[in-house]
């Protein structure tokens, strides 16, 4: 991991690859350079969900990546339940779900997930 540190967001090699990337595509393929350009919010967002994990382990949890998952289900939790998903299908549906996610959302829900856990332990 600390070898690909310089790639991640705070890291000037990530961007420096993609800029580098953005260029060529806009020169040989103007049309996949727009629609990748409509799209790159969606970097964002993976990018704060990872950022958020890598800090959640020191103040938060260890497994906040665990709670993240949680939230994604609970928040499709009615979709689940009325189309009597199967674990089969529940993968599918995330995989057609990618990039599709509210990311602040998910990442609020998982905030909350901790904490009612952490409810739940202080009162026993």
């Amino acid at each position: 991991m600390k070898r690909l540190l310089p790639n991640f967001p705070h890291g000037t090699g990530m961007d420096e690859h993609f800029g580098h990337m953005r260029s060529l595509l806009q020169i040989l393929d103007f049309e996949l350079y727009e629609h990748i350009h409509r799209t790159e919010y969606v970097y964002d967002d993976i990018f704060l969900i990872w950022e958020t994990i890598a800090a959640a382990r020191r103040t938060v949890s260890r497994r906040f990546a665990l709670f993240i998952a949680l939230a994604m289900m609970k928040s499709y939790r009615d979709i689940i339940l009325d189309n009597r998903m199967d674990f089969t299908d529940i993968i599918k549906f995330f995989n057609e779900m990618a990039e599709r996610h509210d990311a602040q959302e998910i990442l609020r829900m998982a905030r909350e997930l901790v904490l009612e856990l952490q409810k739940l332990i202080d009162n026993k």
